[in-house]
């Protein structure tokens, strides 16, 4: 997977006078994960490329969101056959949601 776009909320926010406390969007996918998924019912592409959501509470911890890929595929209604490639794309965000959270 490749990271296609970083969005920084709290900048955007600064940047009309407003504050929000550290809030960033990764956007990243690979065509060769997301198209086949798209070829079978091509609305899940709303859902695609994933994304990932740090963010920062109130207490200063800082959290790591993402959707579900099988509750993606679930919504969608994506064939059952696909289901080891979604089970792929959940372990692979678990993954580095591991990573990023082991990272200092």
């Amino acid at each position: 997977m490749i990271a296609l776009a970083h969005i920084d909320h709290a900048a955007a926010a600064a940047a009309v006078g407003l504050s929000l406390r550290p809030t960033e969007l990764l956007i990243f996918g690979d065509a060769r994960d997301s198209t086949p998924l798209m070829e079978l019912v091509q609305t899940i592409g709303i859902d695609l490329p994933l994304r990932a959501l740090t963010w920062q509470d109130e207490a200063g911890v800082t959290w790591l969101s993402y959707t579900d890929p099988n509750w993606m595929a679930k919504r969608h209604g994506l064939p059952s056959e696909v289901v080891p490639a979604v089970s792929i794309l959940f372990a692979a965000l678990n993954q580095m949601a591991r990573s990023a959270a082991t990272s200092t």
